[in-house]
């Protein structure tokens, strides 16, 4: 009995294949795969890491730097970077990397704030404009339209101007500026699974429209909106820095990437550290945002 034979008669079963146990060859094969994956993307590796500092630093600033970023000494003031002081001082002698530092905290929840205000008012107008149609179809999306006809600065000035200054406001004004694209999004997507055939099995089954809308078009529909808040995020940073950068964020002495940036403007002849190394610090968390979901969503368009 040889072969093919021998193997069925092993295992019970006519023509299964015979089954080896997983040895240390299996084991070093799958260590090997997400090794190879992550040495193809040097990239990714270090937006990751990245993104994985800029939230330690946010809500554990303590990890990086015991200075605190609201001492002044003047007799350090204008001190370039060095041992000491890695980002240099600023015109009052404090140091810019406890600043850097701390300043992560706010402009990180007036980002995700902003994600959260445009996912949740758009992702509402879209699922109902997308499954309800008709006139709710149609007053959602004049709306969006009316939304995106203005430019995203100018509108959450305009926001911004009405509500008065400070990080929350910031936040919210800059999230009214994202909610038509997530809503034209989640329109989109609610029009192609309300065609699905499992959709229309449960609404011929009687089941009411509420809840084939949350148990079945909604999980089905937020893949794509989720990858685009994280597409925003970065975007929405940026933008929360702008504002900062005019001063309609936090209230000074208050760290703020934005306000850290505009407050080394008129150094740039003899401090370029000042506006330089903060700038830096948001081009780089918005280059790793973007750069982590353009992976996401590669992996999201092979699942589907």
């Amino acid at each position: 009995m040889t072969g093919p034979l021998r193997a069925a008669a092993d295992t019970g079963r006519p023509g299964a294949p015979l089954s080896r146990p997983p040895g240390p060859e299996r084991t070093v094969h799958r260590l090997r795969r997400p090794a190879g994956f992550l040495l193809r993307r040097p990239g990714l590796v270090l937006s990751v890491l990245l993104l994985a500092l800029v939230l330690l630093s946010a809500f554990f600033p303590g990890l990086f730097t015991a200075q605190d970023p609201l001492s002044a000494v003047p007799r350090e003031r204008l001190r370039g970077p060095g041992a000491g002081h890695p980002f240099g001082t600023d015109q009052l002698g404090r140091d810019l990397f406890s600043r850097v530092v701390h300043g992560s905290a706010p402009s990180l929840r007036a980002g995700l704030l902003a994600v959260a205000v445009g996912l949740v008012i758009g992702s509402a107008l879209g699922l109902l404009a997308g499954y309800l149609g008709g006139w709710a179809d149609a007053v959602s999306m004049r709306i969006a339209d009316v939304l995106l006809s203005i430019p995203n600065l100018l509108l959450s000035l305009a926001v911004v101007t009405a509500l008065g200054f400070g990080t929350v406001k910031v936040a919210i004004a800059v999230g009214v500026t994202s909610v038509a694209s997530f809503a034209r999004i989640m329109r989109s997507e609610v029009l192609r699974v309300r065609a699905a055939v499992y959709v229309e099995a449960a609404r011929s089954c009687g089941v009411r429209w509420f809840t084939v809308l949350w148990r079945h078009v909604l999980p089905n529909a937020a893949g794509p909106v989720l990858v685009y808040a994280t597409v925003d995020f970065g975007a929405v940073v940026l933008q929360v820095s702008s504002l900062s950068f005019l001063g309609y964020g936090a209230a000074p002495p208050a760290p703020e990437w934005g306000a850290l940036v505009s407050g080394g403007r008129d150094y740039l002849a003899t401090a370029w550290w000042l506006t330089t190394l903060p700038g830096l610090t948001i081009a780089a968390t918005v280059l790793a945002v973007h750069r982590v979901a353009r992976a996401l969503d590669g992996e999201g368009r092979q699942t589907r």
